[in-house]
């Protein structure tokens, strides 16, 4: 039963997510053999001002 997370800065539509989850889960069943009801996506935002690249926040970009 094979679990993926994805951790993204927050500010994707739901259309975006769930285009994400259908694609991660496909690759998920292709590459391991996983049935598709078992393949779980979680996904989770983080927001923009706890997020720091290069020392900048995201939220100050």
């Amino acid at each position: 039963m094979p679990y993926v997370t994805v951790k993204m800065l927050e500010g994707r539509t739901d259309d975006q997510k769930r285009a994400l989850a259908e694609k991660v889960t496909a690759a998920v069943a292709e590459t391991t053999g996983a049935p598709k009801e078992n393949i779980h996506v979680i996904i989770e935002e983080m927001a923009k001002n706890n997020h720091s690249v290069a020392g900048t926040l995201s939220s100050d970009k």
